[in-house]
């Protein structure tokens, strides 16, 4: 995350982002990407998980888990070998 302070970020963050659940989907990459950084914390630092495992945590935050899986690969928050996936940021 940048140099925001705290109530700068809840404040992006409240229209999308509700009781640790997404509620609308930012077409900005930059608040995207503050989703994504509250949304990889559903996840343990330092545990490989399998997909469906990763799969099941994610649909708890935002409905399309696949879509959630995907950006936070893509966005280097989550990696992933041989369907077994771990957190990075």
């Amino acid at each position: 995350m940048d140099r925001r302070d705290a109530g700068e970020v809840d404040r992006m963050l409240r229209p999308f982002w509700r009781e640790g659940r997404i509620v609308r989907w930012p077409a900005r990459a930059g608040r995207r990407r503050l989703i994504l950084e509250e949304a990889v914390r559903a996840l343990p630092m330092g545990t490989r998980m399998p997909e469906s495992e990763v799969d099941s945590r994610l649909a708890e935050i935002w409905p399309d888990y696949c879509l959630l899986r995907r950006a936070l690969v893509d966005d280097q928050l989550l990696n992933r070998k041989d369907g077994i996936y771990w957190r990075v940021g």
